[in-house]
């Protein structure tokens, strides 16, 4: 060591004090220390983000158009850097704007644009009701806030040409609407067509603010569009799909960009099964009548319907009238009689009055025929003969069975509204002899009833159909075995001997008739039925107000027939 006052020594350039061993003396280490935490500070700030920023932006990214393809707004909000006004309306009005149903995005790539910032591009794909599929391509932009990354929201993150104040909208160009057919081709869809083919059919009508809301916004209040019948029922079918261009309006309200266009695809064709030729000798059969009337016309082999006729406009009664059946459910309670071991030729009573349950019936006319074949009984419509057989033989759960073979108790899709048959099970004793002949709490539609016709000419009760392409939930239900070939010389008598022996039906013409009973206990009235088949043709008729079957509802069926003759 030299003297106190002598200058301090130094080391040469590069020379290092070594402790134990040749390391580096505690000191120097320390300064080297902080000359690499100083060189690592002055590389850039890219490392402090690194270091202290919650998070990346593709993960923010992600949360954020995942949110959107859900239509969770307040996920998308939670991603935002700072409240954004606007935010949701944005989002609500495109949806609406557009007609959107559905959003899928598809996040693409997301690069850093600078210290704390950066963009993340996507594709989104929008469905829109009625119009199609349609894709874009757009923008995020991302910024640390609070050392988290977050979503810089503006309109443009929504679409790269949305700005504020501008709104969503489609433009529609729709084509020909396709027209409306019968069974051959001919066009039904026309003013020069009958009335009953127009209740089927419906009118065209213009669009309100209601239908547009129902139907999508490339519908505009006061465009064409189906009211009532097929028209309505198969509108979309018709119309076909508009050729549409989406658009961005100004904040003027009178600039517009378009954005987009989507091809359109013509309407389809709608086939139905009428039968003009069926259908205009159904027409001249109840066109004159004085009281209110229709008629119904099927095919048994198919249960196509041929024909459908009311000689009055308004309410269509063919489809949706609910009527007590009368005489003609005697056919219907027949086969459950022949199921319960009755034969046609089996000797029965068919006095002039019976009490079942409780209940006084007659029949019509006050007749009495005494002991006859259980065929004749059904020929001269015996209440008195059927009403006690069946509370002996079948029973309200095995009257109700029967019945639903025949499409009772089952909703009928045809095409258009139709009413559904209702045959609620007996309460006693009393209401069960009054359904055997059609009363009591029973209703039908001259459609279920000729559907029920078109069974016993075919074996099978098929369920009726008007628009073949549209497909039937409900399955045809064979008759039980033998009994066609037992019911049809029973219906064939009602017209050779029967009740409907002066109506001048043509030979080969099988059927049974009905007078329905209606209104308060005090002043009943009565309407007129007939059903039944010739050939592969089959029918029902209902005159309302009509005194009897015979007389008045089965001449309206012999005049149908005889003018295909």
């Amino acid at each position: 060591m030299g003297p106190p006052d002598s200058p301090p020594r130094r080391e040469p350039a590069g020379a290092h004090e070594l402790g134990v061993d040749g390391v580096p003396s505690g000191r120097t280490i320390a300064i080297t220390t902080v000359s690499v935490a100083l060189a690592a500070g002055a590389a850039g700030g890219g490392a402090w983000w690194y270091l202290h920023t919650r998070g990346t932006p593709q993960e923010t990214a992600q949360r954020f158009t995942q949110a959107w393809q859900r239509g969770d707004l307040a996920a998308m909000r939670a991603e935002l850097g700072a409240p954004a006004p606007g935010f949701d309306q944005t989002y609500q009005d495109m949806n609406k704007g557009w007609a959107v149903e559905s959003t899928a995005v598809r996040l693409d790539a997301v690069r850093e644009t600078g210290d704390g910032t950066a963009q993340a591009a996507y594709t989104a794909t929008l469905k829109l009701r009625n119009v199609g599929e349609w894709s874009y391509s757009g923008t995020v932009d991302l910024a640390v806030v609070d050392r988290h990354w977050r979503v810089d929201w503006s309109p443009r993150a929504a679409h790269p040409d949305l700005a504020a104040g501008s709104s969503f909208a489609l433009k529609a160009g729709w084509p020909q609407r396709a027209a409306i057919t019968a069974a051959g081709g001919e066009r039904i869809d026309g003013a020069d067509v009958s009335g009953s083919i127009q209740q089927l059919v419906g009118f065209l009508d213009k669009a309100t603010a209601k239908d547009v809301k129902k139907l999508g916004s490339s519908y505009r209040t006061g465009d064409a569009i189906g009211r009532g019948g097929l028209q309505e029922r198969f509108q979309q079918r018709l119309a076909g799909i508009p050729a549409t261009e989406i658009r961005l309006v100004g904040a003027d309200k009178k600039s517009v960009k378009v954005l987009g266009k989507i091809d359109g695809e013509e309407g389809e064709p709608l086939e139905t099964t009428l039968d003009l030729r069926v259908h205009q000798a159904a027409v001249g059969a109840v066109r004159d009548l004085e009281k209110t009337a229709s008629m119904v016309v099927i095919k048994p082999s198919t249960g196509e319907i041929l024909s459908v006729v009311n000689n009055r406009g308004g309410f269509n009664r063919a489809l949706d009238g609910n009527y007590p059946p009368g005489s003609t459910f005697k056919a219907i309670t027949a086969v459950g009689l022949l199921g319960a071991g009755v034969d046609p030729g089996d000797r029965v009573t068919c006095p002039k009055d019976v009490n079942v349950g409780g209940l006084p019936i007659r029949n019509s006319g006050h007749a009495a025929y005494g002991s006859v074949t259980f065929s004749d009984s059904f020929a001269h419509s015996c209440n008195t003969t059927f009403a006690p057989l069946t509370k002996e033989r079948l029973g309200a759960d095995e009257l109700v069975r029967t019945a639903e073979l025949f499409g009772f108790n089952k909703r009928l899709d045809i095409g258009v509204p139709a009413a559904k048959g209702s045959f609620p099970r007996a309460e006693s004793d009393a209401e069960l002899a009054a359904e055997s002949f059609g009363q009591g709490r029973i209703t039908a539609s001259p459609l279920l009833m000729a559907s029920v016709a078109a069974a016993f000419a075919d074996g099978t009760w098929r369920p009726p159909t008007l628009v073949p392409s549209v497909e039937q939930k409900i399955e045809p239900q064979a008759l039980p075995d033998g009994v066609t070939a037992k019911m049809r010389p029973m219906m064939s008598a009602v017209v050779t001997r029967g009740t409907a022996k002066d109506a001048g039906l043509p030979p080969g013409t099988r059927g049974k008739t009905g007078t329905a009973e209606y209104g308060p206990a005090g002043d009943l009235k009565t309407h007129a039925w007939f059903i039944g088949f010739r050939g592969d043709l089959a029918f029902a008729v209902i005159v309302e107000d009509g005194k009897g079957g015979g007389s008045d509802a089965a001449p309206v069926a012999a005049a149908f027939l005889r003018a295909l003759d």
